[in-house]
């Protein structure tokens, strides 16, 4: 009975010892990643990335660590590697199941990385949103939406979808619709719509503003308007224009089908 009892303390002990050690080996290493990933970001050597390429790495990272922690958290516990494989590989058809998505995503941020179809930075429309990209992570992308709010996109939605990027090129072009009476002059009408988009020092003249009606309207024609500018100045031209337009067209009694100005978009 003695040795039993010898035999269990024994054991116990063991049990113990390896307990709080891997504990303390749990703790140190989280630690130890934290610093670690706070040298990289603070590294020179990421700076000179681009920040969708560095944060991409970064989760990986981080990711990496981490299971290099939970390898030899299980080591420690006595564990032995041959039968945490044997047990993954009874589970594997489940576990494939279950990180079906996860492996999707994934797949789809490598693919992110790769083809780079937008950066972090850009304004972009895709899986039914639309926001300012914050993050590229290893599983999900993260958008800021023009009022504020945090938008966690799966990356195999934005790989499997259409994406929008607004901010990719340099220029964008601003489209209005202006409806006037159809007895106004037609190159009356586009003068003076022309006039307003040349004295915006916001609307670039080459290539040339446009402006010209495109369809029939009961009582009048619909006119488009067409202007180029700098991608960061689209809103301001896009709401001066549809003050300054109607603006004009009333100073020059230039009324609607059914006065006053009819505007759309």
């Amino acid at each position: 009975m003695q040795e039993f009892i010898n035999s269990a303390v024994d054991l116990c002990t063991q049990a113990g010892g390896k307990i709080v050690l891997a504990l303390v080996v749990f703790i140190v290493g989280r630690i130890v990643i934290n610093k670690v990933m706070a040298f990289i970001g603070k590294g020179k050597a990421l700076a000179k990335i681009d920040p969708t390429a560095a944060s991409f790495f970064k989760n990986a990272m981080r990711t990496a660590l981490y299971v290099i922690l939970v390898v030899s958290i299980i080591s420690i516990l006595g564990v032995p590697m041959a039968s945490v494989v044997a047990v993954i590989a009874s589970c594997g058809v489940a576990v494939g199941l279950a990180l079906q998505g996860a492996l999707g995503n994934l797949a789809g941020g490598i693919m992110l990385l790769i083809f780079r179809p937008f950066a972090v930075g850009d304004y972009i429309i895709g899986a039914g949103e639309e926001g300012v990209v914050k993050e590229i992570g290893i599983f999900y992308t993260t958008l800021l939406t023009t009022d504020n709010k945090r938008v966690t996109i799966p990356n195999s939605a934005l790989t499997g979808g259409n994406v929008t990027d607004v901010t990719a090129e340099s220029t964008r072009r601003v489209d209005l619709t202006f409806n006037v009476a159809g007895s106004v002059p037609i190159n009356e009408a586009a003068r003076v719509m022309k006039g307003v988009m040349e004295v915006n020092d916001k609307v670039l003249q080459t290539p040339e503003p446009f402006a010209a009606p495109v369809c029939g309207i009961p009582g009048g024609l619909q006119y488009t308007v067409r202007a180029w500018c700098a991608t960061e100045d689209y809103w301001d031209v896009y709401f001066a224009l549809m003050q300054d337009i109607p603006t004009a067209l009333g100073e020059h009694n230039i009324g609607g089908p059914s006065s006053p100005v009819s505007i759309s978009k």
